[in-house]
């Protein structure tokens, strides 16, 4: 990734760092509106233009291009946000259920043998089962495949029947489980 530069390289790319950092982080914070990111944005860049400086001290424009380097990284950070923002709107906005008169033990061993899965697989039985997501919106919440989600959700399932000692899995997660913070357990 890197490449070996010389002393006038390496003494270049520092005026080039003092000339354009600033600059650079005017324009990162300009295109994400987040002044804490700016900084981190213009650093990631001119990062980047240092690996590449051979590159980028030989091109015509060589500001163009570090304008570019942080113009992309601005707009990978602006995705990422928002697909966080989707992934958190889709959890919350299902609706509530409400349960009346749970069978307490029952849920509290759905809510131990949740807890015994690990994360990934407890995350996909619960929105699949407790939010009735479907495998895509849970691929999308979780960031993962829906090939993922599918093997997840099998596997944590048939992890619950082997714990709750039943012939069947439960074929939905009680909504009481969700609600008492059951699925949120510890991240094992």
């Amino acid at each position: 990734m890197g490449t070996v530069v010389d002393d006038d390289a390496a003494v270049e790319f520092h005026a080039f760092f003092e000339r354009h950092y600033a600059e650079l982080a005017r324009l990162a914070h300009l295109l994400t509106g987040e002044a804490d990111a700016a900084d981190d944005l213009a650093a990631d860049a001119l990062l980047a233009l240092w690996h590449r400086w051979d590159r980028v001290r030989a091109a015509d424009h060589p500001v163009a291009y570090a304008r570019g380097v942080v113009a992309n990284l601005a707009r990978t950070r602006i995705r990422s946000a928002v697909r966080e923002r989707r992934r958190i709107t889709l959890f919350w906005s299902q609706r509530e259920e409400k349960t009346e008169n749970p069978d307490v033990p029952a849920v509290v061993d759905v809510q131990e043998a949740l807890r015994r899965l690990p994360f990934r697989k407890r995350a996909c039985v619960v929105l699949r089962h407790a939010f009735d997501l479907s495998e895509k919106d849970t691929a999308l919440a979780l960031g993962i495949s829906v090939g993922t989600v599918k093997s997840q959700t099998s596997k944590g399932m048939a992890e619950i029947q082997r714990l709750l000692g039943t012939a069947e899995a439960p074929r939905r997660v009680p909504a009481a489980v969700v609600r008492t913070g059951g699925a949120g357990g510890r991240n094992r």
